[in-house]
C-alpha cells in the first residue's frame, strides 16, 4: 500500500471520529495541540488504524506516535513486516 493511501485512511478516520475539518489534518498536525484530541482520543484513534489496516501497534510504540506522520509512518512500518 503507497503512503499516499495510507495518509488518505488515516486522515478520514480522525475525520470522522473527532468531527474536524480535513484541512486540520496534515501530516505535520500533532494530534493533541493541532487536532485536539486527548489521551483517550488518541487510544482510540490508534485503535481505529489498527482495525483499518489489520495492524498490532504494541503500547511499548504508542508513545512515540505525537503527529499525524508518526501514525502513518507506524502503520507503513507494520505493514511491510
Amino acid at each position: 500500500m503507497e503512503y499516499s493511501e495510507i495518509f488518505n485512511k488515516v486522515r478520514d478516520i480522525i475525520v470522522d471520529k473527532l468531527g474536524v475539518e480535513e484541512s486540520v489534518v496534515t501530516e505535520e498536525a500533532s494530534f493533541t495541540n493541532d487536532i485536539g484530541a486527548d489521551s483517550l482520543d488518541t487510544v482510540e484513534l490508534l485503535m481505529a488504524f489498527e482495525q483499518q489496516f489489520g495492524v498490532k501497534i504494541p503500547d511499548d510504540e504508542t508513545s512515540s506516535i505525537v503527529t499525524v506522520k508518526d501514525a502513518c509512518d507506524k502503520v507503513a512500518e507494520k505493514l511491510a513486516k
